[in-house]
């Protein structure tokens, strides 16, 4: 039992790291911009160095606010489809959702871009990137919908996601062997995942997004509870195992969807961060995993993008490079320890 002094204890020192990290993340950078100065910009939005606001209000604090609601989404999404499938290597990717997003996007980046029609729609091109990962992740879960009316078994459900997810990918696969080498290469760059390259507009659309599938993700946390010990207990309790998968694929295609849109498929974060939640926190109970999954993924986010932006140089490393060397490691933890526990029973 987790006495509540432990409790406080962990909550603070979570959400005073997470502050820390989160302002690392605007003051550190190849530029060196004396704290104060920060401050004065970001609380008055002025500043004696015209580029000192630029690098500030356009780079800096819209790549934190970013790596923040990634960091939300993706944990929040691994955490939901962890509990839906029973299985501890689950992720937003499983069902196909990212691969789906991924292919709409692949399409207006090498298909439509290509044709010279989306240079014409620039007002709107932020909702276009958006609608269209929306559009291919929703593709992709009105099939798996589809297979649910007629399969039962979740884990054949799991199996066909990524199948699904592998359909598309071969279908992006094809788009780059056809697609000409400028729009080859920026679309090879977003799949090495960035949270620096969304602007301040692109955040008027992607924050929204985000909030409306976190906030179905809380309405769905008896949902969750109730899943977590079975569908027969689901059923018993009077919950609609339907309704409940759709509200949660919904969750799931919003958040990954979106963020997948506009930073690029980041991997692990959504299998690690639920796992170190559950260690941290020592409960199983969705009202208290789901927020603390939420701050920890944004502390891993944060920490993975100062480190890959290598700060007093001018380079910076893939986000995925970062993320990947942070998740391997505890996904290699997860399945010794589930071998373990297998061979003492």
């Amino acid at each position: 039992m987790v006495s509540n002094k432990y409790k406080l204890f962990t909550w603070s020192l979570l959400i005073l790291l997470l502050i820390m990290l989160f302002l690392a993340d605007v003051f550190l950078g190849s530029v060196n911009i004396p704290i104060k100065e920060i401050l004065r910009i970001i609380f008055s939005g002025n500043s004696e160095y015209k580029e000192f606001s630029t690098i500030v209000l356009q780079f800096r604090l819209p790549k934190a606010l970013t790596a923040l609601l990634a960091g939300f989404a993706l944990s929040v999404s691994g955490l939901q489809m962890q509990t839906i499938f029973k299985n501890p290597l689950a992720g937003p990717y499983v069902l196909g959702i990212s691969s789906g997003a991924s292919l709409g996007v692949a399409i207006l980046v090498l298909g439509v871009s290509s044709a010279g029609i989306f240079g014409q729609i620039g007002p709107f091109s932020n909702w276009i990137i958006v609608l269209a990962a929306w559009i291919g992740s929703g593709l992709i879960l009105l099939l798996i919908l589809a297979v649910s009316t007629r399969v039962k078994d979740i884990m054949t459900i799991l199996i066909l996601g990524i199948m699904f997810g592998s359909a598309t990918t071969a279908v992006v696969g094809i788009l780059q062997y056809f697609s000409n080498e400028t729009m080859l290469k920026a679309f090879i760059i977003w799949t090495m995942g960035s949270l620096g390259g969304v602007s301040m507009s692109q955040l008027y659309v992607l924050t929204p997004s985000v909030l409306l599938g976190l906030v179905i993700a809380l309405i769905s946390v008896k949902m969750l509870n109730a899943l977590l010990l079975g569908e027969n207990y689901a059923k018993s309790m009077g919950l609609n195992i339907r309704l409940s998968r759709f509200f949660i694929f919904i969750s799931t295609s919003l958040l990954a969807g979106t963020i997948t849109a506009f930073c690029g498929p980041i991997g692990f974060i959504g299998i690690a961060v639920p796992h170190l939640a559950r260690l941290v926190f020592k409960t199983a109970n969705h009202s208290i995993l789901l927020p603390g999954s939420m701050i920890i993924g944004g502390i891993v986010l944060l920490l993975s993008d100062i480190i890959s932006q290598l700060p007093g140089k001018e380079s910076s490393l893939p986000i995925n490079s970062i993320t990947a060397l942070v998740g391997i490691p505890i996904v290699i933890w997860i399945i010794i320890r589930k071998q373990r526990f297998s061979n003492i029973s």
